[in-house]
């Protein structure tokens, strides 16, 4: 893979060998640099990506020098070898133990796609006529984890997670494989409660599908066998918080490269998409809305409606369904997330039984996200109605938002 820029690689002793490959195999040109020196070599480098070995005479340097890598215009990937301890949120971690060219590679090549991804979002926006704004928020913030464990310290390890981001909790690799399949998630964590036979497979069916292969996943209790084609694998043990805090950073770069693939279709949609939710925008929605319920009056047919509304103390929920909706719900169909924290979604020649029942499997999916700190469930309130013949747009949504309440009940 190109790359606009060196590899600058960072540290007060020789570079190992498997990082001394890279340059040799013309795999990344590597530029040497200590720690002294390391922020200045970031502005004369101009690098691609930087590796920082953790091995001693770093502590004094590695703050400023992560704030001063975060505050790039373009995202400028930081690859930690071997730290001992909790990383810089923006400091991606690396165990050097067993390692070769081709585990780091991999790494990279991983991170520089973000790199690729977020240079073309910037360079785009000018190009849309359309506002689509670049979220402000930190990614990591909308992300979701995907927990999988079920001895001791996984009630810790959900906390710790749960205050940095959503956390989906598995009691079995069963329950894991059915998030994976019907959620859009970030990053997994394998915990305790496993025998090392099955964690391996777990690991083996990711590396084997395209869809999880670049996913980061981080194991806590387990030494690995075999290698895995898994550029994100990580192996940090310890306590929770440090688990947590370690397994972030990669966590991170998948949302914000989940983030920036959004904006991009937004403005391929002429800025009608949410960047955030993946939906339509509240604009967008009230006029294909109101467009639908024309066409269906006039050519007859079905269509109906469904409001999933959630507890106003936790907004995270909201944006847990409407990413859900918009990964599950059929091509025909389209939604949107509203000011008042509902999510409404319009299915397409849908009668009232049909729309009630896709209504019902669509919830069942959003109740299994909590904040592991709060413990707070995304349980929607659903409410289902369909078109009738004196319905207006209008009166269609006024009185699915007047049945909520009778819902609840």
């Amino acid at each position: 893979m190109s790359q606009a820029g060196p590899i600058l690689f960072v540290s007060n002793s020789q570079r190992p060998a498997f990082v001394s490959a890279l340059d040799d195999a013309r795999l990344f040109p590597v530029i040497d640099s200590d720690w002294t020196n390391a922020a200045r070599a970031v502005e004369q480098v101009q690098p691609a990506a930087v590796i920082a070995a953790m091995t001693g005479g770093h502590e004094p340097h590695i703050a400023p020098f992560a704030k001063k890598i975060a505050e790039q215009p373009l995202y400028l990937p930081l690859v930690a070898l071997d730290a001992p301890g909790m990383l810089p949120h923006n400091a991606l971690p690396f165990s050097s133990h067993g390692s070769h060219a081709d585990r780091l590679g991999a790494r990279l090549r991983a991170a520089l796609r973000v790199r690729t991804l977020h240079a073309t979002v910037l360079r785009r926006l000018p190009e849309t006529t359309a506002k689509v704004p670049l979220p402000q928020t930190d990614p990591a913030r909308d992300a979701t984890v995907l927990l999988i464990g079920r001895g001791a310290a996984y009630p810790a390890l959900s906390v710790a997670l749960g205050e940095r981001m959503g956390v989906i909790g598995a009691l079995s690799i069963e329950a894991a494989a059915k998030h994976l399949n019907s959620r859009d998630i970030d990053g997994v964590v394998l915990a305790e409660g496993f025998t090392a036979r099955v964690a391996d497979a777990f690991l083996t069916v990711l590396a084997e599908d395209t869809r999880f292969r670049s996913l980061p996943v981080v194991v806590t209790a387990h030494q690995l066998t075999q290698n895995f084609d898994l550029p994100n694998l990580e192996i940090i043990s310890g306590e929770p918080a440090k688990v947590a805090a370690n397994a972030l950073p990669l966590i991170r770069q998948h949302a914000m490269e989940a983030q920036l693939s959004r904006t991009l279709r937004s403005i391929d949609a002429g800025g009608w998409l949410d960047p955030r939710s993946g939906l339509l925008t509240v604009e967008a929605f009230a006029r294909d809305f109101a467009k639908a319920v024309d066409q269906t009056l006039a050519r007859g047919g079905g269509l109906s409606v469904a409001r999933f509304a959630f507890d106003p103390a936790n907004p995270r929920a909201q944006l847990d369904a409407a990413r859900i909706l918009s990964r599950l719900m059929r091509q025909m169909d389209f939604g949107a997330a509203q000011k008042d924290g509902s999510v409404i979604v319009v299915f397409a020649e849908t009668d009232f039984r049909t729309a009630h029942m896709i209504a019902r499997r669509l919830s069942a999916v959003m109740r299994h996200t909590s904040n592991g700190k709060h413990e707070m469930r995304s349980d929607p309130v659903v409410s289902v109605d369909s078109l009738s013949p004196s319905d207006t747009a209008k009166s269609l949504l006024a009185r699915l938002s007047a049945e909520a309440p009778r819902a609840a009940s």
